[in-house]
């Protein structure tokens, strides 16, 4: 049988079971990844990211590229975008998002990136294609800037003593 005519592979075989989930990979929901940061200054404040392409601001990071992890997916972005490095600590929450805006459900992986100075952030170093300016928020101030998913997944986040299970930013019951 010929996987080529639209019949099932031979998964009796190495072969076979390879072209099978090559079909299988065809065939299933592909969902988006995303992997973001919560990084401090020296007074507590997160670090939120004025983008060029959405009205809302943002946590650092990004969508995950293919094959790559969500811990160094978000690593690479804050180095691109922001031309600074950071240690990707504890997952402190994963976030199931349903559609929004357009954009089909995600997963969200929310990290610790510790802390920095404010001064660590050069203007000069930021990807200007995506980063208009950065800002310094408190937890209770970030809800008038961020979109409200964002807003609440901090909120339930900041202080976690473990990591969370989210659905749309909200414990799963």
């Amino acid at each position: 049988m010929s996987a080529e005519r639209g019949q099932r592979p031979d998964v009796s075989t190495d072969q076979g079971r390879l072209d099978f989930i090559k079909i299988l990979n065809t065939r299933l929901p592909k969902k988006r990844t995303i992997a973001q940061g919560m990084l401090r200054n020296e007074h507590g404040d997160l670090l939120l990211c004025q983008l060029t392409y959405k009205r809302e601001w943002d946590l650092p990071g990004g969508v995950v590229d293919p094959d790559e992890s969500p811990a160094t997916c978000v690593q690479r972005e804050v180095r691109e975008e922001l031309g600074i490095e950071v240690t990707v600590g504890a997952l402190l929450a994963v976030n199931w998002l349903p559609p929004w805006r357009g954009w089909d459900d995600a997963v969200l992986f929310l990290y610790d990136l510790g802390s920095i100075r404010v001064d660590e952030l050069n203007p000069e170093r930021f990807l200007r294609r995506e980063i208009a300016g950065v800002h310094w928020r408190s937890v209770a101030e970030i809800a008038a800037h961020v979109a409200p998913y964002a807003a609440r997944m901090v909120q339930v986040a900041a202080d976690a003593q473990e990591t969370l299970y989210l659905e749309n930013s909200e414990p799963r019951r």
